[in-house]
């Protein structure tokens, strides 16, 4: 098995940080535009698609700035994190996204992260 390698993705996005936030920790935002269904209890999340389920945990959050999370299958020292940057030079609010991946399967998880910020832009109507 070979070892995943962490990479980041970044979008500019039209949303205040706080905003942007909600939509990546709160279960019904994630739900809007992350998952088909997003339940929550004690830190432990469920993310169903087309009937499929995956289990994630919370590892850590810092209220408008960064939400980490860790799928269950996903070794210990791996993540995917969602953190809230903005630019000095425009002041525009950044997405950054962590994610680990095999070499060759980064190209593939890529696009699909690119959905998915394309659904979340959408739905915060940017």
């Amino acid at each position: 098995m070979s070892k995943k390698v962490l990479y980041t993705l970044e979008y500019p996005i039209r949303c205040s940080p706080g905003i942007l936030f909600e939509f990546l920790v709160n279960p019904a935002s994630l739900q809007e535009w992350f998952a088909d269904k997003v339940d929550e209890k004690d830190g432990e999340y469920s993310f169903s698609w087309n009937g499929t389920e995956e289990k994630a945990t919370l590892l850590e959050k810092e209220l408008d700035s960064y939400v980490r999370y860790r799928w269950s299958y996903m070794a210990k020292d791996e993540y995917f994190e969602f953190r809230i940057d903005r630019s000095e030079v425009t002041n525009q609010t950044i997405l950054i996204i962590k994610d680990f991946a095999d070499k060759k399967e980064i190209k593939d998880q890529s696009q699909l992260w690119e959905y998915q910020i394309k659904d979340l832009f959408h739905r915060l109507g940017s």
